[in-house]
């Protein structure tokens, strides 16, 4: 059995959608000696989120946060921790319900992962900054 983990920092996005499956294996070349075995992505913040959805198609991300700001407004009368700004509140329901992690099987030193899918970065303030990933590799 083959342990490795790395933290790092992805850059900083605009908010939205962000593709960054090729800047993790950037970081993680170790992949490649795991024959079957899981990769685990865990981010380090409570107003940004990661997922696993389309690679393809780039309205997809964009149709994401048209959906989920609808789904979770800036600005609603009920909300208390408004201090940080309009998108926070938000940003931290949104984290919330998208969760912190993501799981991706590795066969034969590759992520097996979909034709279409990708891991994202769901940049949920409007300046986030760096964000902060842990990554996980277990197999063999």
């Amino acid at each position: 059995m083959k342990t490795f983990q790395k933290e790092f920092s992805l850059q900083a996005q605009a908010r939205g959608y962000h593709l960054i499956t090729d800047a993790i294996l950037s970081q993680v070349k170790e992949v490649k000696e795991i024959n079957i075995g899981w990769m685990h992505v865990f981010i380090k913040h409570t107003s940004a989120s990661l997922t696993i959805n389309e690679d393809a198609d780039p309205s997809v991300r964009l149709d994401f946060e048209s959906h989920i700001n609808k789904m979770v407004p800036e600005n609603a009368p009920y909300y208390v921790h408004t201090y940080e700004g309009a998108d926070d509140m938000p940003a931290h329901i949104k984290a919330s319900l998208l969760g912190a992690s993501v799981q991706i099987p590795i066969t034969k030193g590759t992520l097996n992962l979909g034709t279409w899918q990708g891991i994202y970065l769901c940049e949920h303030r409007n300046y986030g900054g760096p964000r902060n990933v842990v990554v996980t590799l277990i197999g063999s």
